[in-house]
């Protein structure tokens, strides 16, 4: 687990893209601003007196779901609570990696603390305890359906600060009742309200995505990267990038690319070497089109943004309270149904599998000398050596991998709860899917890094543009120019992971900015 000193002043409602992604990045401490607990000791104080009462008030003296108009009495309160969390701790299948459960947890801090989930300050303080120690609960990825919350990854959650089930502590699985004493934290007894409070809400849901949208901005960057690097190796013409074609189409990730690609190329001698006497008319479109592709896939992401932080800030837990000077009203809705995660998952999918097949294209008009001019399969004694023939291959079969993990997660439907849950979002799947598919595309990418590479080397002495003799370098740090047929599957996850970490657009960063909002 990454570490930083930064603490992060966590002001509810107001967390930012930046303080999330270095959250995905690395473990830091979080403290909650001193003005959210007046907010927080009020709400809890309304449901409070809402028992006192006795008025039957959904989640707070009832039954849940279906079970809602079944009056719970006050000494069973606590029972209940408690009761909702381990019934509904059922995920299955791997556990969420330790930077997603990072977001999870931020975002559910967040949301209790905004005041208007009844819940007790105590109860937040134990998830930052936790947070801080680097005691991570164990969330099983599987088992919501993204509505009425994602309940059984927000029950795992919950059952760390009870001090029940397993968590994970320096990537290390141990007992909750175990890491707590060891941290000097003490276990939960939730009081009512408190265990809905913490289960319903979207925030697996939508740390997953936000995993995703991390990811394929760092695919998008590297594959633009890539993109320009085979631009070159095939002797490509830079002419569709000018800025004139783009402005009059209008579309803003569009006219972002093409300003992007026309940096990353700006000073290649190769290209020098072909502005006379160039007889090919057109390139294909996998080099042409470049700024229309990923500008598109550009503005894909930045819509799956502006969602997704709406969402890390949201309250969305039911019931809610509202105050109305010294009046509390009660209101329940349904702001735990996942529909805006879903969609914005499934947009992002759309761009990780455009990213790749692109990319793929790529590959493919390296290898085939008839196109690129290069020597067949980018080795030489081709026949003896099959060079690039099988990476290839691979990533012809990741990229239409993909394509079956692209279909929309959030058309699909099934109902729940004896009907009572009868439309849901599916939202958790449609963003956990994302994983395996920027995966895929960071593996295409990275064969194609390769094999552009090896493309730029054919036409040495002659140089590529300093963003890109940059990139070319740190890759030959790491794998050498494919002289001659080896054992190829190491030099494809050097170069996979090279995506992954975001080393590419790390040499030109400043390029890249403008896509970080």
């Amino acid at each position: 687990m990454k570490q930083t000193n930064h603490t992060l002043t966590l002001k509810p409602g107001k967390l930012t893209l930046a303080e999330l992604r270095a959250a995905w990045t690395a473990h830091g401490r979080i403290a909650l601003a001193a003005e959210a607990y007046p907010v927080i000791e009020a709400s809890a104080q309304a449901v409070q007196a809402i028992v006192a009462k006795g008025d039957a008030a959904y989640g707070i003296n009832t039954g849940f779901g279906l079970l809602a108009k079944t009056r719970i009495p006050d000494d069973k309160l606590e029972q209940l609570q408690r009761n909702l969390i381990l019934s509904h701790s059922v995920g299955t299948g791997d556990l969420m990696p330790d930077h997603v459960v990072r977001l999870l947890m931020l975002m559910k801090i967040g949301s209790l603390a905004r005041g208007y989930s009844g819940i007790r300050a105590v109860v937040i303080d134990t998830l930052i305890a936790l947070y801080n120690a680097g005691i991570m609960p164990a969330i099983p990825v599987k088992g919501s359906v993204g509505a009425s919350g994602d309940l059984a990854p927000l029950s795992h959650m919950t059952l760390a600060i009870l001090g029940v089930g397993e968590v994970r502590v320096k990537g290390e699985l141990m007992q909750a009742a175990d890491a707590l004493k060891s941290a000097g934290i003490a276990p939960v007894v939730l009081a009512a309200k408190e265990g809905l409070a913490l289960i319903n809400g979207t925030q697996a849901s939508a740390a997953l995505a936000l995993h995703g949208l991390f990811m394929a901005e760092r695919l998008l960057e590297a594959g633009m990267v890539t993109g320009s690097l085979s631009l070159d190796a095939a002797k490509g013409s830079d002419s569709p990038f000018d800025a004139r074609v783009h402005e009059v189409r209008g579309q803003p990730g569009q006219i972002a690319a093409a300003a992007i690609y026309r940096q990353l190329v700006t000073g290649s001698a190769i290209r020098a070497s072909h502005l006379e006497g160039d007889e090919r008319v057109q390139d294909p479109y996998c080099l042409r089109c470049q700024p229309q592709v990923m500008g598109a896939c550009m503005d894909l992401i930045a819509n799956a943004t502006r969602t997704l932080l709406i969402e890390a800030n949201a309250v969305t837990d039911n019931p809610l309270l509202f105050r109305d000077g010294d009046e509390v009203n009660i209101v329940s809705g349904g702001n735990f149904h996942a529909e805006p995660v879903a969609f914005a998952a499934d947009t992002l999918a759309l761009a990780i599998a455009e990213i790749g097949s692109i990319a793929e294209r790529r590959i493919a008009l390296l290898i085939d000398a008839t196109l690129s001019g290069l020597p067949p399969f980018l080795v030489r004694e081709p026949g003896v050596n099959s060079g690039f023939m099988i990476a290839h291959v691979t990533a012809a079969a990741l990229a239409s991998e993909n394509k079956s993990l692209a279909h929309p997660a959030s058309v699909d439907t099934i109902p729940t709860s004896a009907n009572q849950e009868d439309h849901v979002s599916m939202a958790t799947f449609a963003a956990r899917r994302l994983d395996d598919m920027a995966h895929n595309t960071a593996a295409i990418i990275g064969i194609e890094l390769l094999a552009a590479a090896q493309g730029i080397d054919f036409h040495r002495p002659l140089k590529t543009s300093p963003h890109l003799e940059h990139v070319h370098s740190q890759l030959r740090q790491k794998v050498p120019f494919f002289d001659a047929d080896r054992y190829f599957a190491p030099d494809i996850e050097a170069a996979k992971q090279m995506v992954l970490k975001g080393e590419l657009s790390a040499t030109c960063r400043s390029l890249f900015t403008p896509l970080h909002p």
